[in-house]
């Protein structure tokens, strides 16, 4: 409902209510099953330069009240393993080729092969231990860096020698937290000395024949003059249910079983690396090919050591990026303040406010949200403004938007984006007119400007997107603001944005309808918006905001 200030908090059916949101109504039916449109896996679409001149229109879609054992041990247990120089690696600084071989083969029974990093990130030049278990008597790896590379789309940099396989079977639940950890042996220690920095899919492939993922990204050590794509490893681990549990539910499906902790000690379910392939790779393929200068961090790696942010152009949160420490939000929203642009290139961003769990011996830290069930935390006794539930429910409420500029409002949703502001500098090049649409770019989740909750001023809403979700009407938005430092910030408000940029092509996530003229829109917008903010402040380049909340949304 226009003006109707409803947030969705989302839970299962049987999850009981949160705080209540910043808004004046109370959130609508409950639900937190895991959501996300996409699980298939592919290549991303290539991009086309020059845009047919299709009349297209953006849609901002916002529904109001939606819902939304034993262990058998590797031959060498005991042993180290020594770094393996591989049988092929990068020489000097001769720049990777591109290989279509890249794609993921037959990934076989759930447990043919699979394995995990025992980093979320590196820096270049640094080692890198991989986790392996396979039935096979042998198994290889080979690394691939996604970015253009011509159209093809990622390079290979290394590859092993052949490994000996070895069927793990340990596994670890923490009773208090019921967070699943696999502890296997180290399988593999892999350098990446002359790895450009990047993100990378390390294919596992076992003498069956079949195959998984492990996604590493190697960081930049600064980002000064550069784009700074920032991977969320927080959420692709908080959807992880490898072992039966994740953020959602337990092994019986309930959201009473679930694990309040999650752990980066395992693999992830399914290929491997379902949430970077869905909502973060096509868009640094995207952006590689632009050719604006790049740099490449995680949420973990900002929450701990901001000064990757320092003097960047621009920082993107890609296509699902929940899950975020209260420190990687200050730290961003300091470069905010210092003139950096920020990206929003997903919906649901920055929901859910989690902590990182210290490891010992090296380990990636543990993701910490106990959600409704903060008070049982006992980190709050000492913290009480540290509850891990949603960022704008209490104690410490702190909603979203005074960051993303929208607010998180359901799921799920299918709609149409509609262009209400042809004219704004993100849309050069497209030829839309207002109310124009592109049928199915809005969902699965999607956000909205909400002027009851924290929003910043100026702000401009660019695609405003009628939807009814579960019986009620609201819309989606698009929203453009800047602040006083200049920085320029842009949230897509739908979910399905970086899907938007492989639609028609059947790769990677699923179509939901959009079609390539959807893709050419997408495409064409994200570069604008790329590029444009590539050159600095966006206040000193393009035109300021204009205000509209108050015809859209009149008190």
């Amino acid at each position: 409902m226009h003006g109707s200030g409803q947030q969705a908090s989302r839970r299962r059916p049987d999850e009981p209510a949160a705080s209540a949101p910043p808004a004046p109504s109370p959130p609508p039916a409950p639900t937190d099953a895991p959501r996300g449109d996409a699980a298939r896996t592919g290549p991303a679409p290539g991009r086309r330069q020059v845009l047919r001149a299709a009349a297209s229109g953006l849609v901002a879609v916002t529904a109001a009240g939606c819902g939304a054992g034993t262990h058998h041990a590797h031959p060498t247990p005991s042993a180290r393993p020594t770094p393996d120089p591989g049988a092929f690696r990068l020489t000097g600084h001769a720049a990777p080729k591109g290989t279509k071989d890249w794609r993921l083969g037959p990934t076989g029974p759930p447990h043919a092969i699979e394995g995990y990093a025992d980093r979320v990130s590196v820096l270049p030049g640094e080692t890198v231990g991989l986790h392996v278990s396979t039935p096979s008597r042998t198994f290889r790896v080979s690394a691939y860096r996604v970015g253009w590379y011509g159209g093809a789309q990622a390079a290979l940099v290394w590859a092993s020698h052949t490994a000996r396989g070895g069927r793990q079977d340990r596994r670890s639940t923490t009773l208090d937290t019921r967070m699943i950890s696999a502890g296997w042996d180290r399988a593999m220690e892999i350098p990446t000395t002359g790895w450009p920095a990047g993100a990378y899919l390390l294919r596992l492939e076992a003498d069956s024949g079949h195959q998984r993922y492990v996604p590493l990204v190697v960081r930049s050590t600064a980002a000064r003059g550069r784009t700074l794509l920032m991977h969320a490893p927080a959420t692709w681990q908080a959807y992880n249910d490898w072992g039966g549990s994740c953020l959602y539910y337990g092994s019986d499906g309930s959201y009473s079983r679930r694990s309040y902790e999650v752990s980066f000690e395992r693999p992830y379910a399914k290929n491997g690396a379902e949430k970077f392939l869905v909502y973060e790779r096509a868009a640094v393929v995207l952006a590689e090919r632009s050719g604006i200068p790049l740099a490449y961090t995680t949420g973990v790696d900002v929450h701990r050591d901001p000064s990757v942010l320092a003097g960047a152009t621009t920082a993107v949160s890609l296509g699902h990026d929940e899950y975020w420490t209260p420190e990687q939000r200050r730290h961003v929203t300091a470069a905010r303040d210092k003139g950096t642009n920020l990206l929003f290139l997903g919906a649901n961003t920055c929901f859910r406010r989690v902590r990182l769990a210290p490891a010992t011996g090296g380990a990636p830290p543990a993701v910490v949200c106990f959600k409704t069930d903060y008070y049982d935390d006992p980190y709050l006794a000492d913290h009480p403004k540290m509850a891990t539930t949603d960022f704008r429910a209490g104690p410490g409420a702190d909603p979203e938007s005074s960051l993303t500029g929208v607010l998180y409002e359901g799921f799920p949703v299918d709609a149409p984006f509609v262009v209400q502001n042809p004219d704004h500098w993100a849309f050069r090049g497209t030829g839309v007119r207002r109310g124009e649409s592109f049928a199915h770019l809005v969902g699965v989740e999607y956000d909205r400007v909400t002027p009851s909750a924290p929003t910043p001023a100026p702000i401009e809403v660019v695609a405003h997107s009628p939807l009814v979700c579960h019986g009620r009407h609201s819309h989606s938005d698009s929203a453009y603001y800047t602040a006083p430092g200049g920085a320029g910030v842009y949230a897509t408000g739908t979910m399905r944005w970086v899907e938007g940029l492989m639609a028609g092509t059947g790769l990677d996530g699923r179509d939901h309808g959009m079609d390539a003229r959807t893709r050419e829109f997408v495409t064409k917008v994200t570069d604008n918006l790329l590029t444009g903010f590539a050159q600095g402040p966006a206040l000193h380049r393009h035109p300021a905001p204009r205000p509209n909340l108050s015809r859209l949304y009149p008190s």
